[in-house]
């Protein structure tokens, strides 16, 4: 990946004569089955583009309580679009139930934003959305003439899971966001998929956010390998993810619902000892670990290989006994 970038041909993408911009824009386009696509700097200002482009000002988003779209970009919906976020609580398998989105969808009435967007995400704290679901959101999209936004970060996690093409599940919207530096192991940038309108849409609302950059070829190319070899780490991050989870749930002071380890990510309540202890204690032998609350959230990813399971297991077990 970073001879790639050493070796990328670039040009002024402001301008949209970088080559090598063009190419990862292509090759995200075809493999999302979209009609384009637009490389972006982050996850935050791809999700933000797509929903600028598709709300007005007083328009209305139904999004969930705890989706990224809503409740960790900084509220960049309402603040920069004027855009109502309507948000909804998450079932435990990381749906919306779409019988309460229909109920919350408010009526042509001026007295009420209109609701213009259905946005979920796929995965969602690490689980995979059902396939029927999806379909069924996209009926209730089209009867209510919604459009469907995707936060689909980790989409190429949900689709590994499923064992399908990702088609399969960006079919049924009208946007997708999808995260190079996630799973796919880049260093940086997303890309936002959907037809040519809404890209031409999306990309002057790059511009307006300060995502325009000149020789990002450079970073482009890194996205190019991501893409271009998805999948095939994937199910190792996987499989690892439910080997440190079995792991950890036979120590007594973790407790860990693995039905929910479905990709490769792992929530575990931690039962005698405080999350920024463990956090510092694990750091201190070398592992880089997030939590909130009582909940560490564990992460594998590309570069860890299947010994390191057991090196981060043995970490644990240190850091909780001392």
């Amino acid at each position: 990946m970073r001879q790639a970038m050493a070796d990328a041909v670039v040009g002024d993408d402001v301008y949209g004569d970088d080559p090598t911009v063009n190419e990862l824009q292509d090759i995200a386009a075809e493999t999302l089955g979209k009609e384009a696509a637009l490389f972006i700097p982050s996850g935050t200002q791809s999700n933000l583009c797509a929903l600028l482009s598709h709300c007005g000002r007083g328009d209305e988003y139904i999004v969930g309580q705890w989706a990224h779209t809503y409740r960790y970009e900084a509220g960049g919906a309402a603040v920069l679009g004027s855009i109502q976020p309507q948000p909804l609580d998450f079932l435990p398998d990381g749906t919306l139930d779409l019988d309460q989105v229909t109920r919350c969808i408010k009526p042509d009435d001026p007295h009420f934003a209109k609701t213009r967007l259905l946005c979920l995400e796929n995965t969602h704290m690490g689980k995979v959305l059902p396939l029927d679901y999806l379909a069924q959101a996209r009926d209730l999209a089209d009867q209510h003439q919604l459009r469907l936004h995707l936060d689909g970060a980790r989409i190429f996690n949900a689709s590994v899971k499923l064992d399908v093409d990702v088609t399969e599940i960006s079919r049924h919207f009208d946007s997708v966001s999808v995260c190079l530096s996630k799973g796919l192991g880049a260093p940086i940038g997303s890309v936002l998929c959907g037809s040519v309108e809404l890209i031409s849409a999306a990309h002057r609302w790059r511009k307006m956010l300060g995502g325009a950059m000149r020789q990002s070829g450079i970073i482009a190319a890194a996205g190019i390998v991501a893409l271009s070899g998805r999948g095939e780490h994937l199910r190792r991050d996987h499989s690892n993810a439910q080997r440190l989870a079995r792991s950890l749930s036979k120590m007594d002071q973790f407790d860990i619902d693995l039905s929910s380890v479905q990709t490769n990510m792992i929530f575990a309540r931690i039962q005698s000892a405080s999350v920024p202890t463990i956090i510092q204690k694990m750091k201190d032998q070398g592992v880089l670990i997030s939590g909130f609350g009582d909940t560490l959230r564990l992460v594998t990813h590309c570069d860890l290989e299947n010994d390191g399971v057991d090196k981060v297991t043995a970490a644990f077990k240190r850091a909780v006994s001392s």
